[in-house]
């Protein structure tokens, strides 16, 4: 899988760095990770997608080679820079269809670009989106007024987490069958500990994601989530792993009833299936998108 590096400066100020695959004239997959990963993450999924398709890797605000850039601006200013860097980069892929394609946190960025800019993408298949219920948003809105939002139980438990090892061999056998990485297929854990972890000033390896930020992002919520959502009207594909979280299975049957553009399967695994099984994944979204003829 050949990429290069690109990056582009922010409204805000900051700078969002990814990477893409050479303009080969076939169609493009913009990807979105979720939340304390970054896109190299994914390379075993991604490296299947890119036998039929051009990709296009963005790390947002604090992840993978993406600014800290302060504080973290939020999950609708997140699309906002997304969509100004894809915009700035879009050209160079000339005038081919372009897909979205997220994951978790990324899939949720990728709807809010899809509802503010309808003919952004193509089509669209998103993993595992976290889409809150709307009941979930009001208790939500409700504790960040009284200041308990940030203290959730993945917002504390991000912060918790460990972020400093000796090398990456020590990463990857701390890492391996413990908490979220549990199930992972051996590559897709090495995509991570190569890709999102960095050598340390201090010596050793760290995560390029600062549990802060990470614990921010779950410690917030996207403003004005179901109007965006009803506004989508790009034909999406929502795959959805039988092990997630039910609150987001709830959210995502509600979407699917509530707009046509939006179809739902069900595949074998948890909240992270791409990382299990990234072949499976990857025809899932080959089949998707490739019917867009």
């Amino acid at each position: 899988m050949r990429l290069q590096p690109w990056h582009h400066i922010t409204t805000a100020g900051f700078t969002l760095r990814g990477q893409h695959s050479p303009p080969s004239g076939r169609p493009v997959i913009h990807f979105l990770h979720g939340n304390g990963y970054c896109g190299l993450s994914y390379a075993p999924m991604l490296e299947i997608l890119a036998e039929d398709f051009d990709l296009f890797l963005s790390d947002v605000q604090g992840h993978g080679d993406s600014d800290q850039g302060g504080r973290f601006h939020g999950w609708n200013r997140t699309a906002e820079f997304a969509a100004e860097a894809w915009r700035a980069q879009r050209t160079h892929f000339g005038d081919v269809p372009a897909h979205a394609v997220g994951h978790s946190f990324g899939s949720v960025i990728s709807c809010l670009m899809m509802a503010h800019e309808p003919h952004l993408f193509s089509r669209a298949v998103l993993l595992d989106p976290v889409l809150f219920p709307p009941a979930m948003i009001g208790l939500m809105a409700m504790s960040d007024v009284v200041g308990l939002l940030s203290r959730n139980t993945l917002a504390s438990r991000a912060r918790r987490r460990r972020h400093h090892w000796p090398d990456r061999t020590a990463a990857y056998l701390g890492l391996q069958e413990r908490g979220m990485f549990r199930g992972w297929h051996n590559d897709a854990l090495q995509a991570y500990v190569d890709h999102a972890l960095r050598d340390s000033p201090a010596g050793g390896v760290e995560l390029k994601c600062r549990p802060s930020r990470e614990a921010e992002i779950f410690g917030s919520y996207p403003r004005r989530l179901w109007s965006a959502l009803a506004r989508v009207g790009t034909p999406t594909m929502v795959l959805r792993g039988d092990r997630s979280y039910p609150f987001a299975a709830r959210g995502i049957t509600r979407w699917r009833a509530g707009n046509p553009a939006i179809q739902e399967q069900l595949v074998a695994g948890g909240h992270c299936f791409m990382q299990e099984a990234p072949d499976a994944a990857a025809a899932d979204i080959k089949r998707f998108l490739s019917a867009a003829g």
